[in-house]
C-alpha cells in the first residue's frame, strides 16, 4: 500500500506539471467563460443549451487529459526505459498499473472539479436573452477575484520558490473556486444573503458526478492501451471507444438479437448512461438510485479494464 500511494502521488504530481495539462484546463475554462455568449438566440432554450455545452466541454476535457496523461506517465516511461528502474525496487507490475490509474484519475478529478465550479458559475450568471438583462456582478466578482488571486499567487510562488506555474494555477483555482462557489451559494445577484435564490440546480452537480464516473472508464482504457501502443495509436483507440460509447445504444443496442451486436454492446463501455441531456431538456430529476447503479457499472467496468491491463502488461518486455 505504501508503494502504491507513493507512486500514485508521483504520477499525480508529474501529470499536473505537464504543460499540456494546464493548456487543456485553460482552454476548457475559456470555452466555459464564453459559453453564455455562444448560447444566445436559441429560441428559449438558452439556459438548457448553456448547461449541455458546459457538461460536454467537461467530458471532452477529461477525455484529452486522460489520454495525454496516460501516455505521458506510462508510454514515456516504457519508451525511455525508466520503468525498469521502478520495477526493480521491487514494485510489482499490478501495483505499477494501479498507481498510474490512481495518479491520472486524481489529475482528472482536479481538472474536473475546477471546470465544474466554472460551469456552475456560468449557469448562475445565465444568458443575457434581452437587452434589458444585466450581468450578475456577484458571479463576475467571484470569478475574476478567484482567477486573479490564483494567477498572482502562482507568479509569486514561481518567482520565489520556483514552483511550476501551470500546476500552481490549477491547484489555486480549485481553492479559490471553492471559496467563490460557497460565497455564491449564500449571496444572490443583488448582494443579499438569500441561499434560496442562489440559482444552482442539483441536477447539474449530479451531471458532473456522472461524467467523472465516465471519465474514470476512459482513464482505465487509456492506461491499458498506453502499456502497449504509442501516443498516436492510444489517442485514436481512445477517441474511437469514446465515440462508440456515446452511441452504444443506437449502434449496438438495437441489434442485440444478433451475436456480433451483443458482443460489442457488452464490451464497449456505454458512456451514454453518464450523459443526462434528456433530464436537462425535459426538466426531470435524476434519482440518487440511478447514480448509485451507474457508479457500480463504472466501478465494475473500470476494474475489468484494469485487470486486462495487468494481465497484458505481465508479458510486456520493458528492459
Amino acid at each position: 500500500m505504501g508503494k502504491l500511494l507513493t507512486l500514485s502521488k508521483n504520477t499525480f504530481t508529474a501529470t499536473v506539471r505537464q504543460p499540456i495539462y494546464g493548456i487543456i484546463v485553460g482552454a476548457a475554462l475559456l470555452l466555459i467563460f464564453i459559453s453564455p455568449s455562444m448560447t444566445m438566440f436559441s429560441l428559449g432554450q438558452e439556459d438548457k443549451l448553456l448547461r449541455e455545452l458546459g457538461l460536454s466541454t467537461l467530458f471532452l476535457m477529461s477525455l484529452f487529459i486522460a489520454i495525454f496523461s496516460a501516455c505521458g506517465s506510462v508510454g514515456s516511461e516504457i519508451d525511455e526505459q525508466t520503468i525498469s528502474t521502478v520495477l526493480t525496487k521491487p514494485v510489482s507490475r499490478p501495483i505499477f498499473i494501479l498507481s498510474k490509474f490512481f495518479g491520472v484519475s486524481g489529475a482528472v478529478f482536479l481538472a474536473h472539479y475546477v471546470c465544474t465550479v466554472g460551469i456552475l458559475m456560468a449557469i448562475r450568471h445565465g444568458v443575457l436573452e434581452t437587452a434589458m438583462d444585466t450581468h450578475d456582478m456577484t458571479v463576475i466578482a467571484a470569478a475574476v477575484g478567484g482567477a486573479g488571486a490564483a494567477l498572482l499567487l502562482s507568479l509569486f510562488f514561481n518567482y520565489v520558490y520556483d514552483w511550476k506555474f501551470s500546476s500552481s494555477v490549477v491547484v489555486l483555482l480549485g481553492i479559490f473556486g471553492t471559496v467563490g462557489i460557497i460565497f455564491l451559494a449564500f449571496i444572490n445577484r443583488n448582494w443579499q444573503f438569500r441561499p434560496a435564490d442562489n440559482g444552482f440546480n442539483i441536477v447539474d452537480i449530479y451531471g458532473s458526478i456522472l461524467l467523472f464516473l465516465g471519465a474514470l472508464i476512459i482513464v482505465a482504457v487509456a492506461v491499458a492501451v498506453s502499456t502497449r501502443f504509442n501516443i498516436a495509436v492510444t489517442f485514436s483507440l481512445c477517441v474511437g471507444i469514446f465515440l462508440l460509447g456515446l452511441v452504444s445504444d443506437y449502434a449496438f443496442g438495437r441489434f442485440t438479437e444478433q451475436l456480433w451486436a451483443q458482443v460489442f454492446y457488452y464490451v464497449v463501455p456505454n458512456l451514454q448512461i453518464f450523459w443526462i441531456s434528456d433530464a436537462i431538456y425535459e426538466g426531470s430529476a435524476v434519482p440518487v438510485r440511478y447514480i448509485f447503479i451507474t457508479s457500480l457499472y463504472a466501478v465494475c467496468y473500470t476494474g475489468a479494464i484494469l485487470s486486462v491491463a495487468m494481465a497484458v502488461f505481465q508479458g510486456r518486455q520493458v528492459g
